[in-house]
């Protein structure tokens, strides 16, 4: 019945984001390799594992750039459990359809990422295989070495159903050469949205606008605007929505005026090019990004050469610098027909030294608390103190509740009406507000 119930639920809100947070960072063999300590195990633990788990694995993920870096982990795993396991990469759309169905069919794939957007339905609805006992008999797993926040979005009435694998933060990425050409200062800590407005403005010309942004841009984007202002985009509760809030109006109103004055490019054009695309064509100057982009970055000739990140600027009323961060889950399926080769990798995945790995290979930033540290020197094209200055800001979880692409494929729909000047911000927060009660009234 539950399996129905799933169904049902998932198949009235098919998936038509962008791929978001946690989305995916660098992970390539070039990156530095130094062995973490203690990740070689000795002959009797090598016996001992192979003798506990046996088989193969699928192991489905939907970020190319952190395959590579991911896959030399997993080969470690499986040298060492005699279990083979290789990594599926399938487009963030479409890997929600494909755990749709195996959601309803019993063929989900034994080890996969969960995210902030589908836990709820997924924990609830018993498809995730319960870790609690596990960890709670784990030498290589301490839930408290992890972000809370993170920790707590994968645990549903008391039980755990994933291990935390990353955290992400948002910085603000700004073209070097352009600034330079315009006669702008760099951005730094002293910057607030005022500044960054003003800069906005300056860097806008016949050749380049000065900033980018979408309707659909929310963690990466407006959603830390709206925090650092003093408004919400739903109560702690989950209960209610937070687009009655000045701070959040405020900050909506300021991503419309530089649209509407032309210091950003106007809805079509980031419909047919995404703000990070137009950002890498030297089309924008500035773009705030999260972490998950350094790969891309990284791996393009032109932001490589051209461009730098900074810390997100604050708010003049508040004095808050926010950045809304996000944490993706490596969770197993509960009908896998291989429960303990499944544990046995995500325990490894999630382990201080693989976690360190992780963050030297240059995958992405690292669930477990102190680790990101060596992601800050995975590559030498920028300097990645921007983000990891972001973790001692005003961190503010990404908004979720249990029907979260509900109200969130609404809200950019909405958005789009003031973006084009059709109606008001005013106006649309007042809808967007009505319209994302109801769905949490129902939830």
């Amino acid at each position: 019945m539950k399996a129905k119930r799933l169904a049902a639920m998932l198949l009235s809100s098919i998936m038509a984001m962008s791929m978001v947070a946690c989305g995916g960072t660098a992970g390539t063999a070039d990156n530095t390799t130094a062995a973490s300590g203690g990740d070689t195990a000795t002959e009797t633990e090598t016996e001992a594992m192979k003798g506990s788990v046996e088989g193969e694995l699928t192991v489905t993920i939907w970020d190319e750039n952190q395959r590579p870096g991911l896959q030399q982990i997993i080969d470690e795993w499986s040298a060492q459990s005699g279990v083979k396991a290789t990594i599926q990469v399938v487009g963030w759309d479409d890997y929600w359809t494909l755990l749709e169905a195996g959601a309803t069919g019993g063929q989900l794939p034994d080890v996969f990422w969960m995210h902030s957007n589908q836990a709820q339905k997924y924990m609830e609805n018993d498809m995730l295989m319960d870790l609690t006992d596990k960890i709670a008999a784990s030498d290589k797993i301490d839930m408290g070495n992890y972000y809370q926040g993170i920790v707590d979005l994968y645990k549903s009435n008391d039980k755990q159903y994933a291990v935390p694998k990353d955290i992400d933060t948002i910085a603000l990425w700004y073209n070097k050469t352009i600034f330079d050409e315009c006669g702008v200062d760099y951005p730094d800590d002293s910057w607030t949205w005022d500044d960054f407005v003003d800069a906005a403005a300056k860097l806008t010309n016949d050749d380049h606008w000065g900033y980018a942004i979408a309707p659909s841009n929310n963690q990466d984007a407006f959603y830390n605007m709206v925090y650092s202002m003093g408004g919400e985009i739903i109560s702690d509760d989950k209960k209610a929505s937070g687009y009655d809030k000045p701070g959040t109006i405020k900050a909506i109103q300021m991503c419309v005026d530089m649209v509407q004055k032309g210091y950003c490019p106007d809805l079509n054009t980031v419909s047919e090019s995404k703000p990070e695309v137009l950002f890498e064509s030297g089309k924008v100057a500035m773009t705030t990004q999260g972490s998950w982009m350094v790969a891309a970055f990284k791996d393009n000739e032109y932001t490589a050469a051209n461009c730098d990140v900074a810390v997100l600027p604050k708010d003049a009323t508040t004095g808050k610098r926010v950045s809304i961060y996000n944490g993706l889950g490596w969770a197993a399926a509960a009908n896998t027909k291989n429960p303990e080769a499944a544990w046995s990798l995500i325990e490894w995945l999630g382990s201080k030294e693989m976690q360190e790995k992780q963050a030297q290979l240059g995958v992405t930033m690292s669930a477990y608390e102190g680790c990101s540290d060596m992601w800050v020197n995975c590559t030498d094209a920028f300097d990645l103190n921007g983000h990891m200055q972001m973790l001692n800001a005003d961190l503010v979880f990404r908004p979720y509740s249990k029907y979260t692409t509900t109200w969130e494929d609404m809200q950019t729909e909405k958005l789009k009406e003031c973006w084009t000047g059709e109606k008001s911000v005013e106006d649309i927060c007042k809808e967007i507000c009505d319209s994302m009660n109801q769905t949490l009234s129902e939830e």
